[in-house]
């Protein structure tokens, strides 16, 4: 499982170094300067900008505990495991692990872990309650997206399209509507997203990356922002697409192959109807394509993705009339005040915290050894790229001022590939230092989401 050359440790190490220095002047510069970033609007004075939560340290909560168990056992056997257990039984492994470093995490602030993020009156769920005819709701949702209107929506509401409202309808009327009920669930489905690309991966013909992979996936710092994030959700779609998508550009037989790209198509554009960035995972999904040396995927997945849109058009909701009316919401708001020239790359920093900062190794060494990467690594330079594309693109449309911690959420797992290339000794340490990150955040901030 050794790399087919060696990790040149220079690079490694100045990728990490960096992305140390970045966070570090992320946090330091705004207090020190007095810089008013507007991280957060209703108490910035304890804001802790690149984050979008607060400084709260707590040496022990519910989860600790259970999330220091999984980190020691999973530092001492996860790699090994993930080289020997059979496919199926690592698949399963995964989520079930992944799933308890969730939930470890948000319990360790105790059940409210769990609920007080849906039970936000900024968020979806009470809107949900609120929703009994969802033609209704399609039909004027558009109207109700600017400010101005008495009547207009919550803001995450607003800033998304209404999948992500229906999604949680949708709890509501099956009984799962409770802050706590509904954020087990969004934690569930956000647990299968390591899950999702592992498959990808194997489909793409690259298993011993995947397994490579898995410890990071699966005990990402990101478990700290996706435990009940909505966008965590919309990460767990997307993955499934991109999986979908291999499998279609990797089956020989027609049959199964527009079956998959259907699935993918359908899934991808779902991911449009749930957030406004999503439509960057093209990136990706040409990625997957390139990576599979196959395009004939192509033009039935985009055409089963427009269906959906049009659907949703059809109903009454038409995504090309709403995001011009959300751009002004957005530039008339809090984030039209937050500075781009911290944020540009403020928002990197929140990155290297969400991924953990031996993303900045990863990332590094992969852009060292991009001409001398063989023909499996190329697979896994073109899923890390086209991440890394639709990242720096969003960053600099100036849409994803702050609060990026979770709007980088359905992007982190592929940029986390690029850590299968370094070396072993890197890998085995550099899985302590990101389980140590998310420990750390989790018990020393308040966080948001």
């Amino acid at each position: 499982m050794a790399s087919s050359h060696p990790c040149r440790p220079a690079a490694a190490r100045t990728g990490l170094v960096v992305t140390l220095v970045l966070v570090a002047v992320a946090f330091a510069l705004p207090p020190l300067l007095g810089w008013d970033v507007k991280a957060r609007e209703e108490d910035p004075q304890s804001a802790v900008p690149p984050l979008h939560g607060m400084w709260e340290p707590k040496l022990f909560g519910p989860g600790t505990l259970p999330a220091l168990v999984i980190a020691v056992l999973a530092w001492r056997y996860a790699a090994d495991l993930a080289a020997r257990l059979p496919w199926r039984r690592l698949l399963l492994a995964s989520y079930v692990v992944g799933l308890g470093w969730l939930l470890a995490l948000a319990f360790v602030d105790g059940p409210a872990g769990i609920d007080r993020v849906l039970g936000n009156g900024f968020e979806y769920l009470q809107t949900a309650r609120e929703v009994d005819d969802v033609p209704a709701m399609l039909d004027e949702f558009i109207e109700r997206i600017p400010e101005s209107r008495p009547d207009n929506w919550k803001v995450h509401v607003a800033g998304h399209p209404p999948a992500a409202l229906l999604f949680f309808v949708g709890l509501v009327r099956l009984g799962l509507g409770g802050s706590f009920v509904a954020g087990v669930v969004v934690t569930m489905i956000a647990a299968s997203t390591a899950v999702a690309v592992l498959v990808a991966l194997r489909a793409l013909g690259v298993e011993d990356h995947a397994r490579r992979a898995a410890p990071f996936l699966v005990l990402t710092p990101a478990a700290v922002f996706m435990a009940v994030s909505a966008d965590a959700m919309f990460a767990a779609v997307a993955a499934w697409g991109l999986a979908a998508l291999a499998m279609a550009a990797t089956r020989p037989r027609r049959g199964p192959l527009i079956a998959w790209s259907v699935a993918a198509g359908l899934l991808l554009g779902l991911c449009v109807m749930l957030s406004y960035g999503l439509p960057l995972l093209g990136f990706l999904a040409l990625g997957v394509l390139a990576a599979a040396r196959s395009w004939l995927p192509l033009p039935v997945a985009a055409a089963a993705a427009l269906m959906v849109v049009l659907a949703f058009a059809v109903g009454g909701f038409a995504w090309w009339e709403a995001y011009p009316v959300l751009h002004d919401r957005y530039w008339e708001g809090l984030a039209g005040d937050r500075p781009a020239a911290y944020w540009i790359w403020g928002n990197l920093a929140a990155l290297a915290l969400c991924a953990g900062p031996l993303l900045g190794a990863g990332l590094w060494h992969l852009a060292a050894e991009r001409r001398r990467l063989d023909g499996v690594e190329r697979v896994v330079l073109l899923l890390v790229g086209g991440a890394a594309l639709a990242i720096l693109v969003a960053d600099l449309s100036q849409m994803s001022k702050g609060e990026a911690e979770r709007i980088w959420l359905p992007f982190v797992p592929w940029l986390t590939l690029s850590l299968t290339l370094l070396s072993d000794g890197w890998r085995r340490w550099g899985l302590a230092l990101q389980l140590a990150t998310a420990l750390l955040v989790q018990h020393l901030f308040y966080t948001t989401w």
